[in-house]
């Protein structure tokens, strides 16, 4: 039976009372938020670099405390990485965005249909060594210019306070949405925190002390009646969540009961601006093509991590593995990621309604096969093998948001005159475009996905690959890497594909993180090589990742070349 400590205590709501007093000293400070000048915002940003240094080892062990980790285990570096580390790079890339005048410089080139792609990672020579290979590039609308930095080059003189709902599941995104509403929307901000991980708010408000000080932030607690009071507060202007699209069609369009209705007259009950970033299925594409042993040993990993990362509790934690039927390696490639999985360390459901879920994934799937452990509080790492790639079929339309993986064969094998060959062979070109378009018609949400392509194939498909990418509608697209490394790059944007309505708003509207600040984008690209040395973070069995994640947070906080070298150390270590 699995143990785990007990979760941080809880923090006492926020009352009514105490909610009209913080929301009516933003609304009083909205304007003069637009007045700060850049080189106080600088100042500004600078302290919180400072803060987190101070509240970072609080903020992980509450995080390890709440997910079951103990305080030894190397998952414990999970919490560094995507907890302080992010946000530290987060204040780090503003500032410098900032020190130039919000306009950071991007090597732009023209893109299909009338985009524009603008190369935001590396950027300079520090950022090149510490992910060699690694290239990261923001696509503009259609015919929309790359203009950066509108606040800073509109000035405007009436500000608006925004309410943010923040994200539950990965301790960085509450302080990360506030950071995009204040410094590149120009938004005083409320935090409302996650009852699941509210244990951070103390530690923001902390590390924010000179913005809660001077009226432009403000912290509060509680469930969905604290949230539900201050979306319908006179004092807020604008709302943006990172969560499920449950709690935004709630504020929206209303109870349940009425909400069909609404929807189909178009009366929303909040007609407030409404960001939002709301989770997704998130395809992971197998280009077929010549892997070797090593090949498979490494992609093997590579997705059982994006599996099984923070307990799948991610928005874009890998759920459908497309795959094309007649691949050669496809079940060596199968067989390994299985081991991979079985061998993965059980790990808390420490999210609310997993179970439930994941009981709907068991009752749609008998054929389900368990690979983790199990135990009280943990949901097994688990596969469904053989998924149709139907219209409504569950594991494309519903997120598990629990690890679970499904596993979809497209037949696409090469014809030779209309009949089969006997020899296995498939088109890798043909399988793309299935594959791109199952990801589009098929599943739910737009905000993240994976295409793995070894090099060779990479070649062979040429252009084939480039028309892939531009037809993915999804608002980060990963090619030999996971949609996390996005996220965690912080200067791409993360939001979903542009197109949303407020009546299907699926994975959301608008975007974040954004730290080069591009008024006009459709989509993130980042590419990895095929295979990396050393693995990537978040790849399973790194026995030294709190150390790397320690590390990293040096490197983040200060930007100084003298701390990559002992981060390349830790990462060595493995």
């Amino acid at each position: 039976m699995a143990s785990f400590p007990d979760p941080p205590p809880p923090v006492p709501a926020t009352t009514t009372e105490e909610l009209d007093r913080k929301l009516e000293r933003l609304a009083a400070k909205k304007d003069a938020w637009c007045a700060v000048s850049v080189e106080k915002r600088i100042g500004y940003l600078d302290s919180i670099l400072g803060g987190l240094g101070e509240v970072a080892a609080a903020w992980v062990e509450g995080g390890a405390k709440l997910k079951g980790l103990a305080p030894t285990d190397p998952l414990v570096g999970e919490e560094w990485l995507a907890g302080p580390v992010v946000t530290a790079r987060n204040v780090r890339l503003l500032a410098s965005a900032l020190r130039h005048g919000g306009t950071p410089k991007a090597a732009l080139r023209p893109g299909p249909g009338g985009r524009t792609i603008a190369r935001v990672f590396p950027d300079g020579a520090l950022e090149r060594v510490m992910l060699g290979g690694v290239t990261a590039d923001v696509w503009t609308q259609p015919g929309k210019p790359a203009t950066q930095g509108r606040i800073y080059r509109e000035k405007p003189e009436r500000g608006k306070t925004c309410l943010v709902l923040g994200g539950g599941n990965v301790s960085s995104i509450p302080p990360m949405d506030v950071l995009y509403k204040l410094f590149v929307e120009g938004e005083t901000c409320l935090l409302k925190m996650n009852p699941v991980n509210e244990h951070v708010g103390p530690r923001l408000e902390r590390a924010f002390a000179r913005l809660v000080d001077d009226g432009f932030l403000e912290v509060a607690y509680g469930g969905a009646d604290v949230g539900g009071y201050a979306a319908e507060h006179e004092a807020v202007d604008t709302l943006h969540v990172t969560g499920s699209d449950r709690t935004y069609d709630a504020i929206v369009w209303g109870p349940e009961g009425d909400r069909a209705a609404r929807k189909a007259s178009g009366e929303r009950r909040n007609a407030r601006p409404f960001s939002a970033e709301l989770g997704c299925v998130t395809p992971v594409i197998v280009v077929p093509g010549p892997w070797s042993a090593a090949d498979i040993k490494f992609q093997a990993r590579h997705v059982a991590g994006m599996v099984t990362q923070n307990a799948s509790f991610n928005c874009n934690a890998a759920k459908v593995l497309v795959m094309a039927r007649g691949w050669l390696q496809r079940e060596a490639f199968l067989d390994a990621l299985h081991g991979e999985l079985a061998r993965s360390p059980a790990r808390k459901a420490y999210y609310p309604g997993a179970h439930s879920r994941y009981d709907a994934f068991l009752g749609a799937y008998p054929r389900a096969v368990k690979l983790g452990r199990e135990g009280e509080g943990v949901v097994p790492w688990t596969v469904i093998p053989d998924v149709a790639g139907e219209p409504g079929e569950h594991a494309l339309t519903h997120e598990a948001f629990c690890g679970v993986l499904a596993e979809l064969t497209l037949d696409v094998a090469d014809t030779h005159g209309g009949v089969r060959r006997d020899a296995p062979y498939v088109d890798a070109a043909r399988f793309l475009r299935e594959a791109v378009r199952l990801a589009n018609e098929r599943c739910w949400g737009t905000l993240s996905c994976t295409v793995l392509v070894h090099p060779s194939t990479r070649e062979e498909l040429g252009l084939e690959l480039d028309r892939a990418v531009e037809e993915l509608r999804y608002g980060g697209v990963g090619v030999n890497c996971w949609p996390g490394l996005i996220y965690g790059l912080v200067s791409p944007t993360w939001g979903a594909f542009p197109g949303h309505t407020a009546e299907d708003i699926q994975s959301g509207v608008g975007v974040v993180h954004n730290t080069h600040m591009f008024d006009h984008p459709e989509k993130t690209v980042v590419t990895a090589p095929f295979r990396q040395f050393p693995a990537p973070p978040y790849v399973g069995g790194v026995a030294n990742l709190v150390e790397l994640g320690q590390r990293m947070f040096e490197l983040e906080r200060t930007g100084r070349w003298g701390a990559l070298g002992s981060v390349a150390m830790a990462a060595l270590k493995g």
